[in-house]
């Protein structure tokens, strides 16, 4: 370092893996990156984003004012003063004139422990129920499903010790480019002799790590995983002692997989009985067996059934608890887990506390000095739907992209274009923002401290490295002022002030205090209860954390469907490597965008050579929700009768639906059908 220069150790803004990164500061300035190679996810490894993580905060298109757009349609930029107080009369004014109610509040998984807490905290003491963010649209079914099974919707075990795994299975997840630096915990198991199983109806990087790969049909996981189970059932590979001493609700369970046939059940997934049979095998037979999930789980009508049936297969084995084991769903954003610990979802009060819940919620209403607050809240597409229905007249986005990242952009466009007012707040004008009639410049991540919580329940430190461009203003700053405009609190708190509250708030942060994790280069991981707790590492060790100490096992009502095709294909929307979440970052990086820079869809050779496409085509893809054009991608990664979209791209999500499933509230995202047309060259 020269004498200017300095070393910042911030979290890496993108994956849920919380990364570490140094940066380094020039005069001011960021001006490369180091790796960290004592991190102890990453061990100093970067996927492509990460690498190019400093190209965003030195980015030209970053907000650097706020602005505020006039009755015709243009922009005029207008001082904090002037737009916060803007803010505050016109939702006061909703307020009066329709209800607290009227008004909706979207929380990022972008943003910091304390940013999100703090803005929940200000959507609930403002009136209303409607505080949600975009776990809605990935995890929702993890945070239900889980917590029902066992106590808690988190991962169970640190990503690092799937090296200690002799067999995983692997189902709906690509993390080779998604999470890439799980790789290298997967491939050391691998090397020390695991097997590895991977699920997916795509070929992709991470199948090419497994020994079996059972490329499914789309949207069959639930029947496939069930098969698994009656399998091992059939050949008495069950856990009997752990089901005995550790759990309940087995025979429910137990009465509904003797029902299944293995060999029907493999015809309608579309893989052999054979290779099901050496799957259920591996997993139960193995000393310790992880299972590794994602949105292919998750994102389906069906999703809160399937995050559900992980758990069954896990508890029937006895595969939870110990170390190589559990269940590891991996969260895609980098605060994603932390914005659901703080509250910001609809049912859910900081610490998953249910807002349904009046003898708990009033425990917290105390001690934000209110006698109750709202429940009934709702999610991200219902706030849409509830737009569309003149029921929401407000609502005010924090460094979220919701005509992107929703289903059936079309909708979200309409909807948002009728309200009375939209705030959005992000350092990037995204396509949200050109709806919004203000839109207020925030600081990235390294512009600000605050802690960030990975999917694997550790909670770190990323301190502040450099000021933001021009007027751009911290979250916190911007939510702290406005609550006070609108006289929720009388003091504009420092992250730190918000942590410790925190730890009054939700018991398993209770010792995560600033002093600790300031100056802790690993964090800490929860539960952490006090501050002589070293953390939690591994769940479940001795009891579960339902009521009873017993896990749960859950039959989902009715049978899985076989999702038959009623047009052409199955449409599989999903993640690249180079791309994270909406692209509202990633689509404005040259080094990124030369290797993805526009939607394609890929599909089957066969499938090709039936509607004469060939590669590079521009074909039209149409579903009930919308059509669009895409670039077609020829390769036998898909199966036939399938295609696949990359979601970062503001077109993909006009062909999804807003179908959700009916407990989570997700978004069945992977469960469209298309029609492909070729459209003449």
């Amino acid at each position: 370092m020269t004498g200017s220069s300095r070393k910042v150790s911030v979290i890496c803004p993108y994956c849920g893996a919380g990364c570490r990164l140094n940066l380094i500061v020039e005069n001011g300035k960021t001006t490369s990156i180091e790796y960290d190679p004592d991190h102890p996810v990453s061990l100093g490894a970067l996927c492509p984003k990460g690498i190019s993580a400093v190209e965003l905060i030195n980015h030209p298109e970053r907000l650097t004012f706020p602005v505020i757009r006039k009755p015709n349609g243009t922009i005029r930029r207008i001082s904090w003063d002037e737009a916060l107080k803007f803010i505050a009369e016109k939702l006061r004014q909703i307020r009066s004139d329709f209800g607290a109610d009227a008004v909706g509040f979207l929380a990022s998984a972008k943003a910091s422990n304390e940013e999100n807490y703090l803005f929940q905290k200000l959507a609930r003491l403002f009136g209303s129920p409607h505080v949600d963010h975009c776990a809605r649209l990935c995890h929702a079914p993890s945070i239900v499903a889980l917590s029902r099974a066992f106590g808690s919707g988190a991962m169970t075990n640190p990503i690092a010790d799937l090296e200690n795994s002799r067999c995983i299975l692997i189902i709906g997840s690509n993390f080779s480019e998604n999470h890439p630096v799980v790789s290298r915990w997967v491939w050391n198991a691998k090397d020390r002799g695991a097997f590895i199983i991977a699920v997916d109806p795509r070929k992709t990087p991470t199948t090419e790590i497994a020994h079996l790969h059972l490329m499914i049909k789309p949207g069959t996981d639930g029947i496939l995983l069930n098969a698994i189970m009656a399998q091992i059932l059939r050949e008495g590979l069950a856990n009997y002692d752990f089901i005995a001493s550790r759990t309940e609700g087995f025979e429910n369970l137990k009465a509904k997989l003797q029902k299944i046939d293995v060999t029907k059940a493999a015809e309608q997934v579309g893989v052999p009985a054979g290779d099901i049979v050496i799957a259920a095998r591996k997993y139960a037979a193995s000393s310790a067996s992880a299972i590794i999930y994602c949105m292919g789980i998750t994102q389906h009508r069906n999703g809160t059934a399937y995050a559900a049936s992980c758990a069954n297969l896990a508890l029937l084995c006895g595969q939870i608890g110990r170390p190589g084991t559990g269940l590891f769903p991996l969260r895609g954003q980098n605060n994603v887990q932390g914005a659901s610990d703080m509250g910001a979802l609809a049912e859910f009060l900081p610490g998953y506390v249910r807002a349904d819940d009046s003898e708990k919620r009033r425990i917290i209403a105390k001690q934000w000095g209110c006698d109750d607050l709202p429940s009934g809240g709702l999610s991200v597409t219902e706030i849409i739907n509830a737009i569309l229905d003149n029921k929401i007249k407000a609502l005010f986005v924090m460094g979220e992209n919701p005509i992107v990242s929703d289903p059936s952009a079309s909708e979200t466009e309409k909807a948002l274009s009728k309200l009375d007012i939209l705030v959005v707040q992000d350092p990037f004008m995204t396509e949200t923002a050109g709806f919004a009639h203000i839109v207020l410049p925030a600081a990235m991540w390294a512009e600000k401290s605050g802690s960030y919580t990975n999917t694997e329940r550790r909670i770190q430190w990323s301190p502040k490295a450099l000021d933001p461009p021009g007027e751009a203003k911290p979250d916190l700053w911007i939510i702290g002022n406005l609550g006070k405009l609108l006289g929720l609190w009388e003091t504009i708190p420092q992250p730190q002030d918000v942590l410790r509250e925190i730890n009054r708030v939700v018991p398993f942060y209770g010792g995560v205090t600033p002093e600790r994790i300031e100056t802790s280069r690993e964090g800490l991981i929860w539960p952490c209860l006090n501050e002589h707790h070293e953390g939690t590492p591994i769940l479940y060790s001795e009891k579960f954390h339902r009521e009873n100490g017993r896990a749960l096992f859950t039959v989902p009502d009715g049978d899985f469907e076989d999702l038959k095709s009623h047009e052409q294909f199955a449409l599989i929307t999903g993640r690249v490597v180079v791309h994270y979440n909406s692209g509202s970052f990633t689509r404005r990086l040259p080094s990124l965008m030369r290797y993805s820079s526009k939607l394609e869809v890929t599909l089957h050779p066969y499938d090709a050579s039936k509607l004469d496409v060939k590669d590079g085509n521009i074909v039209l893809v149409k579903t009930s929700s919308g059509t669009v054009e895409a670039v077609a991608k020829i390769s036998s990664s898909v199966r036939q009768g399938s295609v696949f979209m990359p979601f970062h791209f503001p077109e993909a999500n006009k062909l999804t639906t807003r179908d959700l499933d009916p407990i989570a509230r997700i978004p069945s995202f992977k469960d469209a059908q298309c029609q492909l047309i070729k459209k003449e060259q």
